[in-house]
């Protein structure tokens, strides 16, 4: 999708359209989530701090985001794909492979009638690659946003990726793209033939799969219908905190969050990991492994709590900008012993609650000043 957030928004509020809009927090760490392409020719990007991208746009319409509308639209979007192909494998809310070799009708075409679904169903445009395999379709589809149609055959690989710059590569990023250019490799196809002595230093045991990949040569699948691996909540604080309570609050609240998720899911959790970001942003991460698999709010936020002062015991007066809690090794919920420790019915109460009067109707004592 094109500036996906971006663009429902500016769906929603016909004033908007044509201005130069940026979605995402507002506050001091504030951070773009999306970014209109009206407001991209002043340099703005996703991920951007908010501050820097109204230094470069100072006019720029800021619009908070609305999760649950994108949610909405996506959902629209991607029951297109299914009727297509139930080979769909999403990336995010906005993004997805298709592997249409099984429908009927030539690539270009199917591409076309989804394109033509996509903004009767919902008013916004897309963007799609159609390519022999993963990587080259999902380079192609960035080749002419917005609105765009790149078709890439198995003929015109070289023709279509030689030319283009490293940094079109997925997953390169931009330090390592700066990095291969420094180096000397400004385009995918000196990438693809460059020597194991020149790569070894910037890519290491990854060299030959990246000289693979600036060749076009990817060999996945698509996998529909992905299994959730993990469910996460976490925070950029507005300032630095280093009191050790103010942290065990925002951790607790995060726990609850991430355990509300995971209830939403049905599933059970059997490793809990708290993400600790410094004031230089320096990341560190702590997990332990828990038994029996939980999805109770009380359970998870002990564990987060207990690696939390273990980690504040051995850095003490650390300033934090950042806390998560992240919880893996899911699996689907099971009833919990009726008269062990486990109250799942609470936890249920208290979803009810929040669901019938808001987020904020019920929170842990921890939180509350």
């Amino acid at each position: 999708m094109d500036a996906f957030y971006a663009s429902v928004e500016q769906h929603d509020d016909p004033g908007l359209r044509g201005r130069p809009v940026i979605v995402g927090g507002t506050g001091g760490r504030g951070v773009v989530a999306a970014a209109s392409y009206e407001v991209r020719k002043f340099g703005v990007r996703s991920a951007m701090p908010m501050r820097t991208a109204l230094e470069l746009c100072p006019h720029a319409v800021c619009v908070h985001p609305r999760m649950q509308r994108y949610k909405e639209v996506s959902a629209v979007v991607f029951g297109i794909f299914r009727d297509i192909t139930p080979l769909v494998e999403g990336l995010s809310l906005d993004e997805a492979f298709l592997d249409v070799t099984a429908t009927a009708g030539a690539p270009e075409a199917i591409a076309t009638v989804i394109k033509e679904r996509i903004r009767a169903s919902t008013g916004l445009t897309a963007s799609v690659g159609v390519a022999p395999n993963k990587l080259i379709a999902k380079i192609a589809s960035e080749l002419s946003k917005p609105d765009g149609l790149t078709v890439v055959t198995r003929e015109r690989v070289h023709a279509v990726l030689d030319p283009l710059s490293v940094r079109r590569l997925p997953g390169l990023g931009r330090k390592m793209g700066a990095r291969v250019e420094a180096a000397g490799i400004r385009t995918l196809a000196e990438l693809h033939a460059a020597p194991d002595a020149l790569l070894w230093p910037l890519f290491g045991r990854d060299s030959a799969r990246m000289r693979d990949r600036a060749g076009g040569i990817d060999e996945r699948p698509v996998v529909a219908e992905r299994s959730e691996q993990s469910i996460s909540a976490e925070d950029t604080f507005a300032r630095d905190l280093a009191d050790p309570r103010a942290l065990h609050a925002e951790l607790a609240r995060l726990a609850d969050l991430a355990c509300e998720r995971l209830r939403r899911s049905g599933l059970a959790s059997g490793c809990v990991t708290v993400k600790i970001r410094r004031h230089d942003f320096t990341t560190q991460t702590r997990r332990r492994l828990i038994a029996p698999a939980t999805q109770e709010r009380r359970a998870v936020a002990q564990v987060a709590a207990e690696l939390l002062t273990t980690w504040l015991s051995a850095n003490a007066g650390a300033k934090l900008r950042l806390l998560g809690v992240g919880l893996s090794e899911l699996g689907p919920a099971t009833q919990l012993p009726l008269f062990g420790v486990h109250r799942p019915e609470l936890d249920a109460a208290v979803d009810e609650i929040r669901e019938r009067f808001g987020a904020g109707a019920v929170r842990p004592a921890i939180g509350i000043k």
